[in-house]
């Protein structure tokens, strides 16, 4: 049955501890589709060609250039896969109860039957243990409500975390939703080169890592973990001297994840949700600009200044 947000509750609550299986199979789910775009699409700096965005219906890849052009869509209101492809051809996959390894089957050969020849790298990247997809019956759950849930927390941390970036003049990434670490996130950078990342993300090669940091930045997004109902989380690359120590209105420094965080439920019950949470972005950007000796100058603006006639 087609679902929509409820307007008396924009801000859904969906606590961590309450969907966990569901969270790991569609976090499965996404990387197959995610591993489609990497393998087809452009390399762009930081990988930015791999992640999704947040659509009004659920999480879309966007237009995946080639030979055929074509999306797929996680539709969080039906539930299902859609693929389509710029021929006219629709595939669908059904989002319900089903082992990793049936979608994996069921999406490979959707995408067959639309004309797209891919081969992917077939296991997941970014978690502890990496079985192959095509092998994967352990993660085999789906609960529609708390995936329309989820759906609904991005939808409004997406909404904030674009107001935040349209404050920013200098190189930013989308706001976009990565599947490695299933967190959706923005960021800005400074123009600076950066020292080489370390990497160390597990089943994940370190290279992957450098040239996600190559340049110095300031990033902040929304990730579904830890405790609560999940995190708003800011931190910067390389951090600077004092950043940790820089006064924030609302979160706090957390030396175990070495990034500001702010519990989801805290902006949620707020009485401005809005304004809570872009006090915490722009506070910990400001934490990475101030310290790290920006040039805020040529790097800030003022969107309603640039959008009134000259």
């Amino acid at each position: 049955m087609t679902s929509v947000l409820p307007a008396a509750d924009p801000w859904p609550a969906l606590r961590v501890r309450d969907w966990p299986d569901t969270r790991e199979t569609l976090h499965m789910w996404t990387q197959i589709v995610g591993k489609v775009r990497l393998a087809l699409a452009p390399m762009v700096n930081h990988w930015w060609q791999v992640p999704f965005y947040v659509s009004a219906r659920g999480l879309t890849t966007s237009a995946i250039p080639g030979r055929r052009t074509f999306d797929m869509e996680f539709d969080f209101v039906d539930h299902r896969l859609v693929l389509r492809t710029t021929a006219g051809a629709v595939e669908t996959v059904a989002l319900e109860a089903k082992p990793v390894a049936d979608f994996y089957r069921e999406t490979m050969a959707a995408l067959r039957r639309a004309g797209i020849d891919v081969s992917i790298l077939a296991r997941p990247v970014e978690v502890e243990e990496s079985i192959p997809f095509a092998e994967d019956r352990t993660h085999a759950s789906y609960d529609p409500a708390q995936a329309h849930a989820f759906w609904g927390q991005l939808v409004q941390a997406s909404r904030v975390l674009s107001e935040f970036r349209s404050h920013f003049i200098g190189k930013a990434s989308p706001v976009h939703f990565f599947w490695g670490a299933m967190d959706l996130a923005v960021t800005r950078f400074s123009g600076r080169t950066a020292p080489t990342h370390s990497g160390g993300a597990p089943n994940c090669a370190d290279w992957v890592m450098t040239e996600g940091y190559s340049h110095e930045l300031s990033s902040a997004g929304f990730w579904p973990g830890g405790d609560g109902e999940g995190m708003f989380y800011a931190y910067a690359y390389p951090e600077p001297p004092g950043f940790r120590d820089h006064p924030v209105p609302v979160g706090g420094y957390s030396t175990e994840w070495s990034q500001f965080l702010l519990p989801y439920e805290t902006v949620r019950t707020a009485a401005d949700p809005d304004a809570l949470l872009l006090d915490f972005l722009t506070s910990t950007y400001e934490a990475a600009a101030v310290h790290g000796d920006w040039d805020r100058a040529a790097l800030e603006d003022d969107p309603a200044r640039r959008a009134a006639p000259r």
